[in-house]
């Protein structure tokens, strides 16, 4: 397991990383979500032992990583934000030489080398210089680095940045597969990813945690969630007879494209009253969604909270 205890990181009187505490067992896919600056890649290059905690504690599989550095990297992939490498040297040349730093012998190196190339289809650019390669590739050469040892923990810093849909689509595949059997922690900005391949998500703004949940109970904390959206003309006609539903709160129609959504009071079901209004009423429609909630939403509450409350504080 991954726990970390009060890790900090302060920079002179400046505070990075404040007092963030969480765990993360076996077959957990942690999302780190947080703005630009909140201390995401701070808190993982600390995790990864890279960087010294000011105070506080990280564990990686019973091996603390200011104490047992050599034994938290035996057991630690990691795709540093940016994906550094040698870039002189091409894909097979770097992963030998990762290989050969891991302690594999030669033939579990050749292995582990074909098997990573395969995964993250790395054959086509295997002999070209790494730096003349797409940000995409450079990106998939990382990640095929942290994988290739084959280790019980995961640290991926932005793992899909650069990539086009099918490759965030093979990428995120092969984040799912590994978890069965791997902690898995990745720090991203892309809110689809958390719903792609996240088990829980953290949200962080100014080095602090403030929400730790799954996607779905974050989602449940959105105005949204539970909410019926629908698309049709003249959706004004239709909004006072709405409002008049049992259960609902209110009904907004979006200035940009015309949406029509029916909020409920808490507890209450609207998905089967307002269709069966509209079916009533013989309104031809275009769409008609109940919404799970909205991670963006949630987000944005949380961390526009936070800076509410640090302003205060100033």
């Amino acid at each position: 397991m991954i726990e970390t205890k009060n890790l900090c990181k302060r920079y002179g009187d400046f505070t990075a990383v404040d007092g963030m505490s969480f765990s993360v067992g076996p077959g957990e896919v942690l999302g780190f979500l947080g703005p630009n600056g909140a201390g995401k890649s701070t808190t993982m290059k600390m995790i990864a032992g890279f960087l010294a905690p000011t105070s506080g504690t990280a564990v990686i599989c019973g091996h603390d990583v200011v104490e047992q550095p050599l034994e938290v990297k035996r057991v630690l992939g990691y795709l540093p934000e940016g994906a550094p490498s040698y870039g002189e040297m091409t894909p097979l040349e770097f992963l030998g030489f990762v290989g050969e730093v891991r302690g594999l012998d030669p033939l579990q190196r050749r292995a582990r080398i074909d098997d990573v190339v395969d995964r993250l289809q790395l054959g086509a650019v295997l002999h070209q210089p790494i730096d003349t390669l797409s940000k995409g590739f450079k990106r998939r050469v990382g990640l095929a680095q942290a994988i290739l040892h084959d280790p019980k923990v995961l640290i991926l810093d932005e793992p899909t940045d650069g990539l086009d849909p099918n490759q965030k689509h093979e990428v995120r595949a092969l984040i799912r597969s590994m978890a069965r059997d791997k902690i898995i922690v990745i720090s991203t900005h892309i809110l689809e990813e958390v719903h792609a391949v996240c088990t829980r998500a953290v949200i962080i703004a100014h080095g602090r945690l403030l929400a730790d949940a799954t996607p779905a109970e974050l989602e449940a904390r959105s105005r949204y969630h539970g909410a019926v959206s629908l698309t049709c003309e003249n959706p004004a006609a239709l909004r006072q007879d709405l409002l008049r539903l049992p259960g609902v709160q209110a009904v907004e129609i979006d200035d940009l494209d015309g949406r029509l959504t029916v909020f409920p009071r808490p507890g209450a079901s609207l998905f089967e009253a307002v269709s069966d209004f509209l079916r009533e009423r013989k309104v031809a429609i275009s769409e008609l969604q109940w919404e799970q909630g909205r991670l963006d939403e949630v987000f944005r509450q949380i961390t526009t909270a936070n800076v509410e409350r640090e302003g205060a504080r100033a």
